[in-house]
């Protein structure tokens, strides 16, 4: 039986009590005058008066408990054949270390320090360094644009830079340098200093007087003993600013306290994971990402769990049974990765075959999260890999999920296209257009009841008005997610879609993300997205991209009719879907979300941005090619 009614309903009696008790699991300077000040901020603040240390409660408690043998990091890199484990003893002095040169570069507490790095140790290193000295990390994804960057900069101001001489996307090598220099020069904000960690693949040229060579730095420390202590902050101080990938506009600081992020997260590892200290967890995601941050850098370490950065792809690195490899050689007990992760693998083994190439006997569960899991996705994994496939569901701005299956507490029944229930902390209500309620198994806006919990964004960097107007102002007393779905008679939240993903076909409003689910179901489908295309007649139309499995080589229109005819009998004829087209890939952002958006505006003829998170720019033109072959995207051109 499963613990969850009961823990839920025991945060819901007492939200103050229940955090409090939580809380008993980090170690504090001081402790809060108040668990939520319900005066401060825009929704309260939550352990206001209390002081406290990120990195401390990651590294050094542990230590000072005897526990600095047990390994802490695992970092592989199958792009580069490097591996290498880190104790906590031996992650803590290099964190101290790098913490103490960040200080001799001049960053100090409440300073800015963005980190533009690919998936290696010294990342989480970085970014664990200036959580000691109580300055404030923004990673910004290793290879983004120039320009991108550039803002980064100028909103966020950081003292110093720390960044990776290149970053390596499986057989290519990317020179991260140059567009560090010229983000730099882009902005008119000006680090006074960058710290660069010179990598064989790519050395860097270095400017006099800015650059300092992160070994030469790392060495002299050493020698000369030097280590850094960790600062109290207050638990309301922000921890760090993670911008959000929007394709349009300037991007948006998502801030994270140091207090309620610590205490959030203590509470998800053993309870939503079932994590216990000393056992190996893997987000495969990127410390770019929120997951990266949440669940690579921070959760573990606060739980005395031992972490995986791994510097490689699902498939490619060298084969669709990469991650398989990674679970035997580390004895990994649960695997928490994008769903778009899985599809790749399953369209390049859909047999599962590499599977049993390995020992798996030590994974106990799969965690997905990232973009809607889709039945047939979760389906596979359910039956190759033989352990229970959890999806749930959060955000950037959330930092943990707010709907998921609590491993911890018993697993609940499982509802394919549901990321089960809200976790303690967060109340989900189905909102309509006017903020009324809707019952069970209406389609609206899903919004969170304020206060947010522990761990969620107290506001965007230097841009209250923005939180507000972004969050707060669409529905009085709730935050809203800007995410569709429902609520079923048993409290099950199910999220179909981006708001902006439901279409207006007729009149009637339909979610895309139903239509891929259906689509989903083809047996010759690997992955799949839907748009709504505009359409004078009916408002908008609905339009399929497929993706095939390896391996079929039926005839295409085919395919694709059976498709069109699966939706008109699962959903009906008023879905109007019509609309199908093969490609040979989907465009993506780096951490594994389709670009639906962007597809939107080609298709309509509109003019688009090429999104800086892209993964490969150049399945654009490709997507084009598909859309102009069906009368499509005739008058799309790229901005800039």
């Amino acid at each position: 039986m499963s613990r969850y009614a009961e823990v839920y309903a025991s945060w819901q009696n007492d939200p103050e009590a229940f955090w409090a008790e939580v809380a008993k699991d980090i170690s504090w300077y001081k402790l809060w005058d108040k668990v939520i000040d319900p005066y401060s901020g825009h929704y309260g603040r939550w352990f206001a008066g209390a002081e406290c240390n990120t990195a401390y409660n990651c590294l050094d408690r542990h230590v000072e408990a005897g526990r600095g043998d047990q390994a802490a990091l695992i970092y592989d890199s199958p792009v580069t054949g490097t591996k290498k484990t880190y104790t906590y003893s031996e992650l803590t002095d290099e964190v101290a270390t790098i913490a103490a040169v960040l200080t001799d570069l001049g960053v100090g507490k409440g300073d800015r320090v963005i980190i533009y790095m690919p998936m290696i140790a010294e990342a989480v290193i970085a970014m664990q360094a200036c959580a000691r000295i109580g300055a404030v990390h923004s990673v910004v994804f290793g290879g983004f644009a120039a320009s991108e960057l550039a803002t980064r900069i100028n909103d966020a101001k950081p003292v110093a830079v720390m960044a990776a001489s290149c970053g390596i996307e499986t057989a290519r090598v990317i020179p991260y340098k140059p567009l560090l220099d010229k983000a730099i020069e882009l902005s008119e904000h000006k680090p006074s200093a960058c710290l660069i960690l010179q990598r064989p693949q790519a050395e860097a040229s270095m400017i006099a007087g800015r650059d300092h060579d992160w070994a030469e730095a790392v060495a002299k420390a050493k020698a000369e003993g030097r280590k850094s202590g960790c600062v109290p902050v207050a638990a309301t101080d922000p921890l760090y600013i993670l911008y959000t990938s929007g394709t349009t506009g300037a991007p948006k600081g998502v801030v994270r306290d140091n207090g309620g992020h610590m205490v959030a997260l203590a509470w998800t590892m053993p309870n939503l994971y079932g994590i216990k200290p000393g056992e190996v967890f893997w987000a495969a995601s990127d410390v770019g990402w929120v997951v990266g941050h949440s669940y690579i850098c921070y959760a573990p370490l606060l739980h005395g769990a031992t972490t995986v950065v791994y510097e490689g792809k699902p498939v490619g690195t060298p084969d669709a049974g990469a991650f398989w490899r990674m679970i035997s050689e580390y004895k990994i007990s649960a695997l928490f990765t994008a769903p778009t992760a899985f599809r790749a693998i399953k369209k390049e083994d859909p047999k599962g075959e590499l599977i049993d190439k390995y020992d798996m006997s030590s994974m106990r569960t799969l965690f997905l999260a990232g973009e809607r899991a889709d039945p047939e996705t979760i389906k596979w994994a359910e039956d190759h890999l033989k352990v229970p496939v959890i999806d749930h569901w959060w955000q950037t701005e959330t930092g943990w999920a707010v709907a998921g299956n609590p491993v911890g507490l018993g697993v609940l029944p499982v509802k394919y296209g549901s990321p089960t229930v809200p976790m303690p902390g967060y109340e989900v209500d189905v909102l309509d257009e006017k903020g009324h309620l809707l019952g069970a198994n209406q389609n609206g806006t899903l919004a969170i009841k304020l206060p947010m919990p522990p761990g969620c964004l107290p506001t965007l960097w230097n841009n209250d008005e923005r939180m507000r107007s972004s969050y707060l102002t669409d529905y009085a007393g709730y935050y809203s997610t800007s995410d569709a779905g429902y609520k079923d008679e048993d409290g099950y939240v199910y999220v179909m879609a981006r708001t902006d993903d439901v279409i207006n076909v007729a009149g009637h409003r339909l979610s895309t993300g139903q239509m891929e689910e259906v689509v989903a179901q083809h047996p010759d489908v690997a992955e799949c997205a839907v748009i709504g295309v505009a359409d004078q007649m009916k408002g908008q139309m609905p339009a399929g991209f497929i993706v095939l499995n390896a391996g079929v080589e039926r005839d295409a229109s085919e395919i694709e009719s059976e498709v069109v005819k699966l939706v008109r009998n699962v959903i009906g004829p008023v879905a109007a879907f019509k609309n199908v087209m093969i490609t040979k890939r989907l465009p993506k952002t780096r951490s594994g979300k389709i670009l639906r958006g962007t597809m939107r505006a080609i298709a309509d003829g509109e003019s688009w941005k090429m999104p800086a998170t892209i993964d490969d720019p150049a399945i654009m033109d490709e997507i084009i090619a598909v859309m102009q072959s069906r009368g499509l995207a005739e008058k799309a051109q790229q901005a800039g």
